[in-house]
């Protein structure tokens, strides 16, 4: 039997399974949405088409299937509309679902075509990677990139499962498993210093042992913090923990054009970003701040830019970031490894240093 996290939210509540292989799982429910006569679709990328081609059509058989690019490039509105256009191609009404099998572009399209098809239908996440499997499939976030931002088109609206099938992960190419190590590695900076520990002590890897243990405790997390403030409405704490190192990692993105650093690349250099600003606001010591960038290293990620970007270009990306209101932009922090903060008291003369101390100019 498949171990079960649930997250809690009234009405909108569902399980997350977790177990190396959950292909009876998706096809149990595939079957019963089939006699209850809702009509389902799949949304999937190329590379998922491709080299999981046999797994897809064990889990949905001939069910009907969008394939969109590979790449940040397809969290777009062109590929929304494309995805709409297909639900409604394939005569799905309010009482069909949609599944989103692939990554964190995959998950975020899928679920906002959803969201938005008929005003709202149902959709289940089986995630492929890392980085979905321990974020992005959890907690409703759905959404696609505009030219001024990324997510800046969105909606929350929950799954109804999270199938986490831990066997996809042994058939990720290496940056794309170490893309997904810095959502790991922000979780547990934000929430539990033992993981970090663990990870301190011995580099995660694809065939680990701990990494089934890994995935469930960072889906922990999360579903504990969404239960908690599942709309990021709290003026402190809550869901805004998670966007430890992202408001860094997304303004590079923005700046290079969502394609020369994956989603985790760019939030790991967001990561050290954000320790060395929790230093400069005397949050953190030297010590922990070289503790974060070797944990970061150790996993094949960034811990500086690849290259010179503009300082003035990467502010005025973070001065389009969603999570600016009344004009000032929240900064998650570290008061302590394991112990993330959010503050908005920042001057910006800080920030545009922390640019310049990984590498822009």
């Amino acid at each position: 039997m498949p171990d079960t996290l649930q997250v809690n939210l009234g009405d909108r509540s569902y399980p997350i399974l977790f177990a190396e292989d959950l292909t009876l799982e998706v096809r149990s429910l595939v079957t019963e949405l089939a006699a209850a006569s809702r009509r389902i679709a799949v949304i999937t990328d190329r590379n998922v088409a491709t080299i999981q081609a046999s797994t897809l059509q064990g889990l949905f058989a001939d069910a009907p299937t969008l394939i969109v690019p590979s790449g940040e490039e397809s969290k777009s509105i062109p590929e929304l509309g494309r995805a709409l256009d297909f639900l409604a191609g394939q005569g799905l009404d309010r009482s069909g679902a949609v599944f989103a099998v692939g990554g964190g572009v995959v998950g975020d399209l899928a679920g906002f075509a959803a969201a938005t098809y008929l005003r709202g239908i149902d959709y289940y996440q089986v995630p492929t990677t890392l980085l979905s499997m321990v974020d992005s499939s959890v907690g409703g976030k759905t959404g696609v990139n505009l030219k001024a931002g990324k997510n800046l088109a969105g909606a929350f609206h929950q799954p109804r499962r999270v199938f986490i099938s831990t066997g996809f992960l042994g058939l990720l190419p290496p940056r794309e498993f170490a893309a997904g190590m810095a959502e790991v590695i922000k979780t547990a900076l934000l929430g539990d210093r033992l993981l970090f520990e663990d990870l301190e002590r011995a580099a995660l890897s694809a065939g680990d042992l701990r990494l089934a243990w890994t995935v469930r405790v960072c889906c922990g997390i999360k579903a504990g913090l969404v239960e908690s403030d599942e709309r990021e409405l709290a003026d402190s704490g809550g869901r805004a923990l998670l966007n430890l190192g992202h408001t860094f990692g997304h303004a590079i993105e923005q700046v290079t054009g969502y394609g020369s650093y994956l989603h985790g690349e760019a939030v790991a250099v967001g990561l050290c970003a954000a320790a060395r600003l929790s230093r400069r606001l005397g949050l953190l010591g030297d010590a922990e701040v070289g503790r974060i960038e070797s944990v970061v290293a150790a996993h094949a990620l960034p811990t500086r830019l690849r290259s010179t970007l503009s300082v003035a270009a990467l502010t005025a990306a973070m001065a389009r970031d969603k999570k600016a209101r009344a004009g000032s932009l929240r900064f998650v922090l570290l008061g302590a490894i394991g112990k993330a903060v959010v503050r908005r008291d920042v001057p910006a003369a800080e920030v545009e240093a922390v640019w310049r101390e990984v590498g822009s100019g």
